[in-house]
């Protein structure tokens, strides 16, 4: 039978439901035990990393999100957050279709009058969507309705305006892809083996093969 969670066996290696996996280094955080609001789902093993703590990854990372609008953060496993980091989320966008874009409708006392909600409902861009083993540099802005693939790593204080292919590294304002991780070939097949959805025993077998660089190796161990 497969071992699929923490409850299932004991091993060497970190509880991810335990909020700060560091003793004496609470700044580091996995974030899955820590954020409980419905519109956020992160995956095991996803920490944030800030020297205030973790704690108030939610309130102070993810801007804007309201649960009336109906999007939603998704953070895959194994993912790196820095200090800094932040998701804009939907609620932040304004109603462009007029000539000004100012919320008047918000203030009442008569401005809401006459106000269409599908002149805003029109900006909202979808769900935001992080991959696995994605890695995200300090005071990294993701803007709403991005996705994210598997493994790509967006560089310190980017601004992520538009999808970021797996295994891509992306960096400035608005971020671009400088550099792919590794050829087309070696992409696809690391995405077929997909080893963060590994039952976490087999993962602890087989961490030479994840963090070393053999794709033969990690696919004898798939």
């Amino acid at each position: 039978m497969a071992i699929n969670s923490w409850t299932d066996f004991d091993m060497d290696g970190p509880n991810p439901g335990i909020k700060h996996p560091i003793p004496m280094h609470t700044r580091v955080g996995f974030l899955k035990p820590l954020v409980t609001v419905p519109n956020i789902e992160i995956g095991d093993f996803t920490y944030y990393d800030d020297p205030d703590g973790p704690d108030k990854f939610a309130e102070k990372c993810v801007l804007h999100h309201y649960p009336f609008i109906g999007d939603k953060l998704i953070i895959g496993k194994f993912c790196a957050i820095a200090e800094g980091a932040r998701f804009i989320m939907n609620g932040a966008n304004h109603a462009m279709s007029g000539f000004s874009t100012y919320p008047f409708n918000i203030f009442g006392h008569g401005w809401e009058n006459g106000f269409d909600p599908a002149t805003w409902s029109k900006e909202v861009r979808g769900d935001t969507m992080v991959g696995s083993d994605v890695w995200i540099g300090m005071e990294a802005v993701i803007l709403p309705g991005v996705e994210i693939g598997h493994r790509a790593i967006v560089a310190a204080k980017s601004v992520v305006t538009h999808d970021v292919p797996p295994y891509a590294i992306v960096a400035g304002n608005a971020a671009k892809v400088v550099k792919m991780r590794f050829d087309d070939r070696t992409v696809r097949r690391l995405l077929a083996v997909a080893w963060w959805d590994w039952p976490v025993d087999k993962i602890g077998r087989n961490l030479d093969a994840i963090r070393g660089a053999d794709i033969s190796l990690l696919e004898a161990a798939a």
